[in-house]
C-alpha cells in the first residue's frame, strides 16, 4: 500500500492493526476446517513413513501393502484408525506402539489437530518371502 506524505498511515512504523486494515478481530475471522478425508490421507502417508522406518515390510507380490487410514474429527481433535501389514517375525505390539506414536505426532504437526486416539489393525503378517502363511499343524 502506498501512503501519501503526511497521512496517518505513513507515520505508523509498526505492523497494521485490525482496525487499520478493516479486519475483524482474529477470534471472529473464522477457522480452517480440514475434512476427515484429508486428515485420513495425511495419516496414511504418516503411517507409511513410520512403517518404512520402524518395520521394514518386504515388498509384496500382487497385493497392496500400503497402510490405509480413516479419521473422525470433532472440535479440534481427531481419532485415527490405521490398517497395515506387519513383518513376521517381529515384536508386533512394540512396532504398533511406535507407529501409533509417530503417526500421531506427524498428523498433529501437519494439521494442528489434537490426536486423541490411534487404533491399529494388523491386516496381515508378511514373512521375509512376502507370502503370509496360515496355521501349520
Amino acid at each position: 500500500m502506498n501512503a501519501r506524505r503526511g497521512s496517518a498511515a505513513s507515520t505508523d512504523s509498526g505492523p497494521p492493526t485490525a482496525r487499520a486494515t478493516n479486519l475483524p478481530p482474529p477470534a471472529e475471522r473464522g477457522a480452517t476446517v480440514i475434512p476427515d478425508k484429508v486428515v485420513a490421507r495425511i495419516a496414511a502417508q504418516a503411517a507409511r513413513t513410520a512403517q518404512a522406518r520402524r518395520a521394514a515390510v518386504p515388498p509384496d507380490r500382487g497385493r497392496s501393502s500400503v497402510p490405509s487410514a480413516s479419521a473422525a474429527s470433532h472440535t479440534g481433535s481427531v481419532r485415527l484408525h490405521l490398517t497395515l501389514d506387519m513383518p513376521y517375525p517381529a515384536d508386533i505390539p512394540h512396532l504398533c506402539e511406535r507407529i501409533q506414536h509417530d503417526t500421531s505426532e506427524r498428523v498433529a504437526q501437519l494439521t494442528g489437530l489434537h490426536v486423541r486416539e490411534v487404533t491399529v489393525t494388523v491386516r496381515r503378517l508378511v514373512t521375509a518371502s512376502g507370502v503370509s502363511r496360515g496355521r501349520v499343524q
